[in-house]
């Protein structure tokens, strides 16, 4: 068992020809899937992976069971490696020395590693959602229910709380006072942490249309520019390699250092915002001052059908009027699931009374003309 970014890692290091991950990722053991990667360590690309399903062949008998080939021997010592470049990758021997954290392993591929490595770095350590016994992943734990963890860290007197989620490329926190804070939060800091030090170059992340207008006025006040790009850590990372941005993420708590990986590490990202947190002696809440989070709205619409949003003219007239009500200090991002039946209305602004009066009306309008039975907020 072992963290889907550390088979990310292996493949460049063992010289392999791809990488496979098996899991649930951050949902319900019943969502089981496959993640796969090239030789290089980057995800394989969407037209890839549906040229493969097309070539593998239908359901077929398999060898009589006499025939079948050993299994492969478990190179138990792949993991020590992994391991050994995520502390490597921080500057001293214990950088972490002093400092009391929690940890919410999702009782998934991080349950075995996260706990021996923060200690052995210098911090005391409380655990939770550190027992997996293959249904469990994610089950009222880890980074998509992270109440347990903001419970654990304030119980803990802890400076810091980070839940991971089953296959541990995300990561979000709870700061000292026990409130949870998401992957916006730490790209901030990592971004102007990097900034500061002169190595974010060029000075500019890479954030989903999901992420909070309020990520993007804090890092411009700082002087660091966002790209927005679509929905997904693989299209983080292609906007990243195209436009050459060092760092990139997703409010999920998917964030990508290209100097340090190729995808999302959840326990590199943990190690990296500790460190930050830990040198400055300051909590993470008050090193988050400058981050205004901006209220927002999402609504999710039911439809028949998936049309072109943009050329339903009562929805684009709908949407135009947002925008123009909203000006320069909000934001309108509307688009359909990738997996769902769904028309997503996600509105930002200052003032959340306005934001949901505008999203209702508009998401109204999109059920008018292209609505299912029910909505679903």
């Amino acid at each position: 068992m072992l963290p889907t970014p550390g088979v990310a890692w292996l493949v460049r290091q063992l010289g392999a020809a791809a990488g496979i991950a098996v899991s649930a990722s951050h949902n319900p053991h019943l969502d089981n899937g496959i993640k796969l990667f090239e030789g290089t360590g980057y995800k394989w690309r969407t037209e890839d992976e549906e040229r493969l399903e097309q070539e593998l062949p239908g359901p077929a008998a398999g060898p009589p069971q006499d025939a079948a080939p050993p299994p492969p021997a478990v190179e138990t010592d792949l993991a020590g490696l992994y391991l050994e470049a995520l502390a490597a990758s921080l500057p001293e021997s214990r950088p972490l020395g002093g400092l009391r954290i929690a940890l919410d392993c999702a009782n998934g591929a991080a349950a075995p590693y996260a706990a021996p490595l923060f200690r052995r770095l210098g911090a005391t350590v409380t655990v939770i959602g550190d027992a997996p016994n293959g249904r469990n992943i994610n089950l009222g734990c880890g980074s998509t229910e992270p109440a347990g963890l903001a419970a654990a860290t304030a119980a803990a007197g802890a400076a810091l709380g980070i839940a991971f989620d089953g296959d541990a490329d995300r990561a979000v926190f709870a700061d000292e006072t026990g409130s949870v804070r998401d992957g916006d939060a730490a790209l901030y800091l990592w971004a102007t942490q990097l900034h500061g030090e002169g190595r974010l170059d060029p000075p500019r992340i890479v954030a989903t249309s999901m992420s909070n207008l309020g990520l993007e006025r804090a890092l411009e006040a700082a002087g660091i520019g966002v790209v927005r790009c679509d929905v997904g850590d693989r299209v983080v990372v292609e906007t990243m390699r195209r436009d050459g941005a060092l760092l990139g993420g997703e409010q999920s708590g998917h964030l990508i250092h290209l100097g340090l990986g190729t995808t999302g590490d959840g326990l590199l990202t943990a190690l990296h915002l500790a460190a930050i947190v830990h040198r400055s002696g300051h909590g993470m809440a008050e090193l988050l001052t400058p981050f205004r989070r901006y209220p927002q709205v999402l609504l999710n619409v039911p439809v028949a059908r998936k049309p072109d949003l943009a050329a339903l003219p009562t929805v684009a007239a709908a949407a135009a009027k947002v925008d123009e009500t909203l000006g320069a200090d909000g934001r309108l991002v509307l688009r359909y699931s990738g997996t769902e039946p769904l028309a997503r209305v996600m509105i930002e602004g200052p003032e959340e009374a306005l934001i949901t009066s505008l999203a209702e009306e508009l998401a109204a309008v999109i059920r008018e003309e292209i609505g299912a039975a029910e909505s679903v907020t």
